[in-house]
């Protein structure tokens, strides 16, 4: 059983939600009607926040589950707890202002890529050695 994996997926699946509540609260505060996404700096990053989550997420979740299988379910989980907290951290960059954003920004996507090599040369490994 992958339960460590299936508690960070759900995790992830909230911060998507999270940050689409998020982008329905600028859409009023600021008032920028749909299908609009532009007229507003404060509202285009937090725009961009939910897109550029939802743009990783198919290659985050497929990496995470494959490194559970291949490698292991807790060092899958840790490695993508600390993609969550790059997410959080390049929303809380990005917000403030667009230049703020690469740290988080670059956490997940170190997260993310451990993640798809170790899959990725886990399943080789498997291949070969089958």
């Amino acid at each position: 059983m992958y339960h460590f994996t299936a508690l960070v997926t759900c995790l992830a699946v909230a911060y998507c939600f999270f940050t689409g509540f998020q982008v329905g609260k600028a859409r009023a505060k600021f008032g920028i009607k749909a299908p609009a996404v532009t007229g507003n700096l404060d509202f285009e990053r937090v725009y961009r926040v939910q897109m550029n989550t939802l743009e990783w997420m198919p290659i985050f979740l497929p990496s995470l589950w494959l490194f559970a299988v291949y490698i292991s379910d807790p060092v899958a989980a840790a490695i993508g707890v600390v993609w969550i907290a790059g997410r959080i951290l390049y929303m809380t960059g990005y917000s403030q202002a667009a230049d703020k954003r690469g740290r988080g920004f670059g956490i997940q996507a170190l997260a993310a890529g451990v993640l798809w090599l170790g899959a990725l040369g886990a399943i080789i490994r498997s291949l070969i050695h089958g």
